[in-house]
């Protein structure tokens, strides 16, 4: 006879929970910052393409050297605000909008 195996499927959530911590952890807070960096790259990016602008356009748009808009679009981390503002407002046209979450 057969056993029967239980596979209990988890959600993202839980498996971040389950290997990174729960939110409000040091390791899971520094994980959810990191990822949203990556993920302002990413936008950043995806609107240039969207506007068939080159890295090198983009570049010479706000003073930048092509390599380091690459490694925001790829990375997000370690871009300043001022950065994060001339690229968004002067090279694409957009404007910042920033909000603070105080409470969890």
């Amino acid at each position: 006879m057969k056993k029967s195996s239980k596979t209990s499927l988890k959600s993202w959530s839980q498996l971040k929970d389950e290997v990174y911590g729960a939110p409000g952890t040091k390791f899971r807070d520094e994980l959810d910052r990191d990822f949203e960096s990556f993920k302002i790259g990413l936008f950043l990016k995806k609107t240039r393409e969207e506007m068939n602008i080159t890295q090198e356009e983009l570049a010479a748009r706000v003073n930048k050297k092509r390599t380091y808009i690459s490694k925001i679009e790829n990375n997000g981390s370690n871009i300043t605000l001022k950065t994060l503002y001339e690229i968004v407002e002067i090279g694409l046209g957009g404007k910042v909008d920033i909000s603070i979450d105080w409470g969890k």
